[in-house]
């Protein structure tokens, strides 16, 4: 290489030198820690400013929620319900230490030491939240504690971060045991239960201050998922997972030496009772706000909106008959039975449903002896038969359908049917032969004194006579569930199932002039967000006036002179009907006034409620038809309710008497007295208008007949096996075993 060419390249590595310096020079060490140093600078003063900025807010509208309120159609309360109510605070002082410990070791052993943050945590949280991976752990006691008394649960960065100076502030200004308090109170167990309080009568049935540690250790393991980790509701894996949180809080307790290992190895799972009412609760509270939950969840108020809370719930319960309802049964039926020394009076049940037949509104309600004892309501359990409080329905179809008996004959109150036992029925392709109570034959008898003295045989034509098909859409009409309810002739005498919320809408459509009212016991439900007012009953007619109206004429006769004599009185007006199931598994009375109308049944219930069993001997009293008790505890309460009576009458229109021609001699008319175990014999002169006369049961002159049709008539088609219910000329096995059906 020559001079020339060794100077070109030392000038153009002079040329090369400034510039790969200056790259150097820009990337410096010195320079890359002051940008770093820059960076977190900014960051503190910046985190410094969010300090400053961010106040400790007050409590949020979760953390002070108020309960539900229930109460009167007068406003007075009836109940609080609720997660609120389900909160009670407790001063740490009233837990015990090792219970205190076991919720640290679950959450945050270092609880004691930190500052009130885990800032590696946090930062975890914050990226997944920013990665869209949702909600995410990692929270100190602090931070939870702060996220549910001051803030909310949205997992955003925005509260995260307000989480995060909020929980620094709360530290220095609080002290651990303040906060711990203040954690346990507030976090939410499960069961509707808010506070380590309530949580340890939901679990445990004890009070905070008498966990053991164990239990302490279930209740702290159980926050990371209430509805996971409940143990009564828990699938198999959230039994296994619940089980291995509660000894990672037990081991967590040893390993901080809050707990010896030979204390931790005496100790066994604790598993928790099963789920109970809420305290307030009792008596026929329970009843009544399940009703209006049920009610509510139809109208679009949801559990979860009631869980939320602050709602006031209004309801149509008149808070005097409601009382008025609890005393008649107790007076008339409570008093007597001896509950721990009878297997019969032990599951006797009582329920019934009181409605103003004006309006559809509950005005009391009769569940059972005690919610908390006895769950299940039984004013609206539509499990048992209706019996013979069905039989009015019928008529009720027979009228709106203009129907006639077999020979042509329009069907009304003076019609004259074969009232023969067994008789079998004529026009139907199911045989049916009903036994009357007792047995009785009544030849022939009209329809009023069929309905006063609940005839069997009568009925069980009649529904054939109008077709089971249109009996049926009538009582459907009327407001019966389409429950276990065949078309078939045994429905005549109530084979379907119903509750007294559901015949007390039947009842008060008949009592409001066959105006349709359905039943509703929520008045309001107010939220300072939403308020939902009770839909306004529609104002149509499910049958005629004069068909509701004959009806009610025919039921008056029931209370004036036959099987519903218990519930008559000189200080109201009163139409009604008794009834008893097969077996006398239920037994009912179903009437009303001019102005309330109610339904009261007795259930016979065995083995927990699983077994429908008889009501024989309720009472040391023999049988327990719906002329009996039903009938007395209806009368009690409508005397009270009605503030010692009332001079209203029915206001009956076009009362359908029907066609009377006089009747052939009866072919089997008893001889013998009824015995006194019997219904009231109905008397010769239904009651009615003076003009009312119908013929005697044995007439003198023999005229063409218009019984529906003969007693000696053989079924149109061949006898097949008899239907369930039903009567198949073998005693002991026919509806009403022992005679008791239809009365």
């Amino acid at each position: 290489m020559g001079r020339a060419d060794a100077r070109r390249a030392q000038a153009q590595d002079a040329r090369r030198a400034p510039k790969s310096g200056g790259i150097r020079r820009l990337f410096t060490w010195k320079k890359l820690l002051g940008t770093f140093f820059g960076i977190v600078l900014l960051g503190m003063g910046a985190f410094g400013a969010l300090y400053l900025y961010v106040d400790v807010p007050a409590a949020n509208a979760q953390a002070e929620r108020q309960s539900n309120v229930y109460q009167y159609s007068d406003g007075t309360v009836l109940a609080r319900t609720g997660k609120g109510v389900n909160r009670q605070i407790v001063d740490l002082d009233e837990v015990p230490e090792k219970v205190q410990h076991a919720f640290v070791a679950a959450e945050n052993k270092t609880f004691y030491k930190d500052q009130g943050v885990d800032l590696k945590g946090t930062t975890r949280a914050l990226l997944n939240t920013v990665g869209g991976k949702g909600k995410q752990g990692g929270s100190t006691i602090t931070q939870q504690y702060v996220k549910n008394f001051y803030l909310t649960q949205d997992p955003t960065v925005s509260r995260k971060l307000k989480e995060l100076v909020i929980s620094l502030k709360i530290d220095q200004q609080k002290s651990k045991d303040e906060i711990l308090a203040g954690y346990i109170n507030t976090a939410y167990y499960g069961r509707g239960a808010s506070g380590i309080q309530a949580a340890a009568q939901a679990y445990y049935g004890i009070d905070a201050k008498d966990l053991n540690v164990s239990q302490g250790a279930y209740l702290a393991s159980v926050l990371q998922a209430p509805s996971q980790y409940d143990w009564n509701s828990a699938t198999d894996t959230g039994k296994k997972l619940v089980k291995e949180r509660w000894a990672y809080t037990l081991r967590n307790m040893v390993e901080m030496k809050w707990l010896t290992e030979s204390e931790k190895a005496g100790l066994k799972f604790p598993v928790p009772e099963k789920p109970k009412p809420a305290q307030g609760m009792e008596g026929q509270a329970g009843y009544l706000v399940e009703a209006a939950n049920k009610e509510l969840e139809k109208q679009g108020v949801t559990e979860q909106d009631r869980d939320a809370g602050g709602w006031t719930f209004t309801l149509t319960v008149d808070k005097k008959r409601q009382k008025a309802l609890e005393k008649s049964v107790d007076d008339q039926l409570e008093s007597k039975l001896d509950r721990e020394g009878s297997k019969v009076d032990a599951g006797v049940q009582a329920g019934a449903t009181s409605v103003d037949p004006k309006t559809g509104k509950v005005v009391a309600m009769y569940g059972g002896e005690d919610y908390v004892k006895h769950y299940i309501n039984n004013a609206t359990r539509q499990d048992y038969q209706p019996a013979s409080t069905f039989k009015p329905l019928v008529l009720a179809s027979a009228l709106e359908n203009e129907s006639t008996t077999q020979d042509g004959s329009l069907i009304g109150l003076n019609t004259i049917y074969d009232g023969t036992s067994k008789r079998p029925v004529v026009g139907s392709d199911t045989p049916f032969k009903p036994q009357n109570e007792d047995d009785r034959s009544y030849g022939p008898i009209s329809v009023q004194k069929a309905m006063n003295s609940s005839v069997n045989s009568v009925f069980a034509q009649m529904i054939v006579d109008v077709t089971p098909a249109a009996a049926k859409a009538t009582a459907l009409d009327l407001g019966v569930p389409d429950k276990n309810f065949p078309e078939r002739p045994a429905v005549s005498l109530g084979t379907m199932n119903a509750s007294t919320w559901d015949m007390a809408g039947a009842y008060a459509t008949l009592d409001n002039h066959g105006q349709k009212v359905t039943p509703h016991i929520v008045q309001s439900a107010e939220h300072r967000d939403r308020t939902v007012n009770a839909e306004k009953p529609k104002r149509e007619q499910a049958i005629s006036r004069a068909s509701a109206d004959t009806v009610t004429k025919a039921l008056t006769g029931v209370v004036d002179a036959g099987s519903g004599s218990a519930a008559n009185t000189s200080a109201y007006d009163a139409a009604g009907k008794t009834g008893t199931s097969e077996d006398n598994k239920s037994a009912w009375f179903a009437g009303y006034t001019p102005e309330l109308t109610t339904v009261v049944a007795l259930f016979g219930e065995g083995d927990g409620g699983r077994k429908q069993v008889s009501l024989t001997g309720t009472a040391n009293s023999g049988r327990a038809n719906g002329g009996g008790f039903p009938a007395r505890i209806w009368a009690d309460y409508t005397l009270g309710a009605l503030g010692g009576g009332s001079d209203k009458t029915f206001d009956l229109q076009d009362v359908e008497r029907g066609e009377v021609p006089a009747p052939p001699t009866p072919s089997d008319t008893p001889s013998e007295e009824p015995t006194e175990s019997e219904e009231p014999t109905p008397s010769d002169t239904p009651s009615g208008t003076p003009s009312e006369t119908p013929p005697s049961e044995t007439p003198t002159t023999p005229a063409p007949p218009t019984i529906s049709p003969p007693a000696t008539t053989p079924p149109t088609t061949p006898e097949l096996p008899p239907q369930p219910g039903e009567d198949d000329g073998r005693p002991g096995e026919r509806p009403g075993g022992n005679g008791l059906l239809g009365q």
